[in-house]
């Protein structure tokens, strides 16, 4: 079934009450709560937003939604009529080059070379470094715990001052605005490895890497990510805060506070605190992020599914925070974990969120059941789990490389995600959820 739009669900109701009668409007108003609140639980709450007696804490406000809307919309028909590779020193590309992206990207990564071979190394002060990889930890987190696993994959619950955190800590990594992020993940999910996904892993380790953000989008990557319901993301005030001053938060939480506070509180250099921050951190975490991407979907093993390209790369998951067990992540998108095996040295992200999780700011973390995870492994994996013990079994059934989130329905029968396969094992008695209760 199709989703009303959150802000023709707004205009509509504004409507209805504005040629109402006072009684009407007070019935129209109980109704709209009742639908809200429906048995006492609030919608708010099944989309992972906190509830307090029913009511929902967040919701969509029609005209910063129309913003973000509007600020994200493209003219498709006219975007794929002229949609034509460029032609450089005779070298025919598949899409037009996107030029301001391909100099700030080069220029960066130069600099970073530059200043690498350059450092004074006797001017070398172990709290700027310490603070540095303090630094690339939170960028890692907002990321991976929060733009990753809790707004696209919604796989936990989280109250407002932890999703303030999460969004923070995000735009410190200083990549693209949260709503984008999250669409093209989602897409990425739903069509990986085809047109539609934005750094498709068949074109090549360069463009899965870094290269899809040099080039103008597939034109299916926009068709398909406009069939995506994003209103749960619209919907958390959270992002909407951050999508109306996404530039001036970049700017201060990803360049100017990083490189402020070893001056005025360990007496740093200007030049090395921005050096660090802005140019070492910040290439270093762009990379991180990038090889889950790229790395993770090229080389390693793929014990749940052998049939896609994600693998499970431990470099990958070192380095990412715990983002490289990634044929078990694309299998089961909807785990907190994001993976099985590997212990928290592996996965820190997994870490800090059962440490909020124990002081209430984040629950219902979801996870499979060991069963589930056991029985699609046997099926589809190529043997290489640690606990496989026999030859690997053939199968010819239609299986979704993806078992679905059992709290969500997809409609969308072009979708990897809309499989049946997944329903043999019937995820609503294999699906647990971790739960933490205040004292």
């Amino acid at each position: 079934m199709g989703h009303l739009a959150m802000s023709d669900r707004s205009s509509t109701t504004s409507v209805e009450t504005s040629m109402s009668s006072p009684s009407q409007q007070q019935q129209q108003q109980t109704e709209l709560k009742h639908r809200v609140t429906t048995n006492g639980k609030s919608s708010a709450a099944a989309n992972g937003f906190p509830a307090k007696n029913g009511q929902p804490l967040v919701s969509a406000v029609d005209g910063e939604v129309k913003n973000i809307e509007q600020k994200h919309h493209v003219d498709l028909e006219e975007y794929t009529k002229n949609f034509k590779g460029d032609k450089v020193f005779g070298i025919q590309f598949d899409a037009p080059l996107k030029w301001g992206n391909i100099i700030m990207i080069f220029a960066l990564h130069f600099f970073f070379i530059y200043a690498y071979v350059t450092y004074p190394l006797e001017k070398l002060k172990v709290l700027t470094v310490l603070y540095a990889y303090i630094m690339g930890g939170v960028v890692g987190f907002g990321v991976t715990g929060g733009a990753h696993r809790y707004w696209t994959h919604r796989s936990f619950k989280a109250n407002l001052p932890l999703r303030i955190i999460l969004m923070l800590c995000y735009t410190t990594a200083g990549q693209n605005s949260l709503y984008d992020w999250v669409r093209d993940h989602r897409v990425h999910h739903k069509y990986s490895e085809t047109d539609a996904d934005p750094h498709n892993s068949n074109r090549g380790f360069f463009f899965a890497h870094v290269g899809w953000l040099m080039m103008h989008k597939h034109p299916e990557v926009l068709r398909r990510g406009r069939q995506l319901d994003m209103s749960d993301v619209l919907a958390d005030p959270v992002v909407r805060f951050h999508e109306k001053y996404f530039i001036p938060l970049k700017m201060l939480c990803c360049f100017i506070i990083p490189t402020v506070i070893p001056v005025y509180f360990w007496g740093e250099e200007w030049y090395l605190s921005f050096v660090m921050q802005c140019v070492f951190r910040y290439v270093y975490s762009l990379n991180f992020t990038w090889s889950v991407n790229s790395a993770a979907h090229l080389w390693g093993t793929r014990p749940y599914d052998k049939r896609i390209n994600p693998r499970e790369n431990v470099l990958v998951s070192f380095v990412a925070m715990g983002e490289g067990w990634h044929n078990y992540h694309h299998v089961f998108p909807w785990d907190y974990k994001a993976a099985e095996l590997g212990k928290y040295s592996l996965n820190l992200t997994t870490m800090i969120l059962d440490g909020f999780a124990k002081i209430g700011w984040c629950w219902d973390r979801k996870e499979p059941t060991k069963d589930l995870v056991r029985r699609t492994l046997d099926k589809y994996g190529d043997s290489t789990h640690p606990s496989a013990a026999e030859a690997e079994h053939q199968h010819h059934h239609e299986h979704l490389p993806e078992v679905p989130d059992p709290e969500y329905d997809c409609d969308d029968d072009d979708a990897e995600s809309s499989s049946t396969e997944s329903t043999k094992l019937d995820e609503n008695e294999n699906v647990s959820k971790k739960s933490s209760v205040l004292a």
